[in-house]
Parts: structure tokens; C-alpha cells; sequence
């Protein structure tokens, strides 16, 4: 409780300045309350504990529900990556759920007086969030099977007209930890881009009962088989949107940022028959971990090998090379596995986005000159979606737009 004060009173702190001195950047006062909050926790061991450094990453890794004595084995591992509820003794319990309100209230702050900075993780130092206004429908809703329920909210563009018009494209965007529908919503800007594009996106919504810190729960084996666990949940969604909506079952796809694109790989590798092509962001390959121990292992670029798919799986990965979170590594695995062992022709192309990050695009060919695979690297990037919107936490406003490159590549993978 002393640190959670501890915790309050730095943020009262960081408040006061944000509205003394605009703009101003509220990750690096997050960040330098955290260099606080981790100096006092040096000088107060958990009982029964020696105290450890304070936490590196505000990220949390994934935390299994069950929290099962695996978890116990890999403290040390744990510890050393600094993140994650329960897993360094020396980091109170509540800090991450702590940021996410954090970052709801600064998010809160910003639009009251006027625009004060990036969102948490993001990269547009002193530029304005933009207020969302889609002309379309955000309802909410919910679905049961026999591995649990889930919420999810479902963006239904002004253009779409039912049974009237022609069918729609539908994306599944799975968030990542800490997150939530209406926060990744806002950060990846893709209900904008529905209104663009005439297609319909639902959101996933990871419950703080299945994790404690919203991680879709990717490195548990009993989640990465099909029809069970939460791919089976996260499927019946999908199906269950198509039953309701007039959608081209040969347009529909799934994306997600970190765990939330780890799980996005599950669902293309475990239901190649309802998604026609798969974008990952920041995320890691299919069956990389099997338990807590081995997904802090999988984070750093030690994973599981040997699941490729049994067939090409149209994928196209974004990572940032200075991510700290999720090693780059785990984009260059995902672009091999999805080949399923074949030897595409590539291109190499490199580019530059104005005033923002420079990047390489790999593109995988097939023989038939198609594109099976695109690899995004963002050099200088870390761990937040590529030219996401301040709103939303963990973007990068610099660019490119990864939201704006899926739906492109979507497209040619009818």
C-alpha cells in the first residue's frame, strides 16, 4: 500500500507538470516516476523477500490465470526481464494494472484541456491526438462457447448497407496486454480506415479473469489448439459476425499487437479455412512457448521451432528493431514458418517516412509474381504499433502505417 502511494503521489507530481508546461511528453513522466517508484521500492524487500531492481519495461509480459507453479521455476528469468505481475518480487503486484489507469486518465487529461502530448509508448513527443469521430456504429456484444465468454465490440461503417449492398470485408483485431477494444481501437486508427475501405472490425476482448493483465493467453499449449480454449472463443466470434452481418467469407482476417499477435498467428495457423491472411505486429510465432518459463524465453528470441504451417500462410509482420519487449528475432521467424519451407522469390526495399522512422520491406513472392509474405522492419522503433494514433497506448506515430499496409496486403490475398 506504502508503494502505491508512493506511486499516487509521484503521479500527482507529473499531473501538476503536464498542466504547468505544454506540450510535454507524458511517457517520459511515466518513465521518470517509475525511476522513483523503483528507488523506493529498493529500500523495501516484499517479506520474505530480498528487493530487486525495479522494472525496465512498463510492457508486462504474458501472466497465466491459473498462475501455476512454472511460474514459480522462472522468477529468476522474470526478474531479470523486469515486467510483469508476480514475477519480480521487487515490483508491487498492482503497477501494471496502475499504468493502464494511467494511461486512461493522461488519455482523459489530454482531451479535457486541449491536447498535452503522446500517449503512453508512443512517439509523438508534442504533437495533438486528434478527438475519434467515426460515422459508423461501435456496439458491444459478447459470445459463449464451451472454453468461456467473451465481450467484443464490433465497428460497422457508415457505407455498409446489409443485405442490400455487397458483402463486406471483416478484420479481427486482437489487442495486446493491458489494452482493450476501445484503446486499440483508437491507437491503430483502423476504425477510420473501415470507413475507407467498407469493411467491418471486431474486438476481441481478453477478461481480466482468464489474465490477470488482458494478455490473450497464446503461450498456454490447451490455447493453441483448435477448437479449444480461447482460439475456439475468438473463432465463434468471428463466425458469429459473418452469421449476423453480410461478410465475403473470403475476405476475413486477423491482426493483433504483441500477445494480441502471437494469438493472431494461432488463429490463421489453426483455422487456415476462415482467414485468408494473418498480420502480426510486435508479436511471435505459432506454438513458440508452452508455459510462462518458456514464453519469457520466446520473448527474448529463445522459441519453440519445428510448428511451421502445413501450408503458406499469407502473413504480413511489422516489428520495431529496438524492441525490448519481443525480440526482432521473432519476426523473422514468423515471415520463415509462414513460407511452410518453400523459397520465394524476394524483393528488398528500403524507405523513409518523412520527419519519422526509416524502415526495410522484405516481400516474398510467389512464382506467380503474388505476394505471399511482407516483412516490415522499423528501424529505431520499439515495442507500439507502427504509425498508430496517441490516443491508444503502445503506438508510434512515426510511421509507416502499419494498419493502413495490413489492409493493403489484405486485399491482394482474395
Amino acid at each position: 500500500m506504502k508503494i502505491n502511494k508512493h506511486l499516487l503521489a509521484q503521479m500527482r507530481k507529473a499531473s501538476r507538470a503536464m498542466l504547468k508546461k505544454s506540450p510535454v511528453d507524458p511517457a517520459a513522466i511515466v518513465q521518470e516516476a517509475m525511476k522513483q517508484v523503483a528507488a523506493f521500492q529498493r529500500t523495501m524487500p516484499t517479506a520474505g523477500q530480498d528487493a530487486q531492481p525495479g522494472m525496465k519495461d512498463i510492457n508486462p509480459p504474458p501472466q497465466s490465470a491459473a498462475r501455476q507453479s512454472a511460474q514459480e521455476d522462472s522468477s529468476a528469468g522474470a526478474r531479470e526481464h523486469g515486467a510483469g505481475q508476480g514475477a519480480n518480487p521487487g515490483v508491487n503486484p498492482g503497477v501494471p494494472d496502475m499504468l493502464a489507469n494511467l494511461q486512461r486518465s493522461m488519455e482523459a487529461m489530454r482531451e479535457q484541456f486541449g491536447g498535452l502530448g503522446g500517449g503512453l509508448g508512443s512517439g509523438l513527443g508534442g504533437q495533438t491526438a486528434p478527438v475519434a469521430s467515426w460515422p459508423g456504429s461501435f456496439t458491444e456484444g459478447s459470445h459463449t462457447t464451451a472454453g468461456g465468454t467473451r465481450h467484443y465490440k464490433l465497428y460497422v461503417p457508415s457505407s455498409y448497407q446489409g443485405s442490400a449492398g455487397l458483402p463486406a470485408p471483416l478484420i479481427v483485431m486482437l489487442h495486446g496486454c493491458t489494452q482493450d477494444p476501445d484503446d486499440f481501437a483508437h491507437g491503430t486508427g483502423m476504425n477510420a480506415l473501415a470507413e475507407e475501405t467498407g469493411c467491418l472490425v471486431v474486438y476481441p476482448a481478453q477478461s481480466q479473469q482468464a489474465n490477470a493483465s488482458r494478455c490473450w493467453n497464446w503461450f498456454n499449449e490447451s490455447d493453441q489448439r483448435r477448437d479449444q480454449g480461447e482460439p475456439a472463443i475468438i473463432a465463434g466470434i468471428t463466425r458469429a459476425i459473418m452469421e449476423t452481418h453480410t461478410v465475403d467469407p473470403g475476405q476475413v482476417y486477423v491482426a493483433g499487437l504483441s500477445a494480441g499477435g502471437a494469438m493472431a498467428i494461432i488463429m490463421g495457423t489453426l483455422y487456415p479455412e476462415l482467414y485468408a491472411a494473418v498480420g502480426v505486429h510486435s508479436g511471435l510465432p505459432f506454438a513458440s512457448a508452452k508455459d510462462l518459463p518458456t514464453a519469457l524465453a520466446a520473448m527474448k528470441g529463445d522459441f519453440r521451432r519445428g510448428h511451421a504451417p502445413k501450408r503458406s500462410l499469407p502473413i504480413i509482420v511489422f516489428h520495431g528493431d529496438r524492441d525490448t519487449t519481443v525480440h526482432p528475432a521473432n519476426g523473422e521467424e514468423l515471415v520463415a514458418r509462414g513460407r511452410a519451407g518453400k523459397k520465394p522469390r524476394t524483393a528488398v526495399e528500403p524507405g523513409q517516412v518523412p520527419n519519422g522512422h526509416a524502415y526495410t520491406r522484405t516481400m516474398h513472392h510467389h512464382d506467380d509474381g503474388s505476394v505471399q509474405a511482407e516483412h516490415w522492419v522499423i528501424h529505431g522503433a520499439g515495442h507500439a504499433w507502427s504509425g498508430g494514433n496517441a490516443r491508444g497506448s503502445y503506438t508510434d506515430g512515426r510511421g509507416p502505417d502499419a494498419s493502413r499496409e495490413m489492409l493493403r496486403f489484405f486485399r491482394t490475398q482474395r
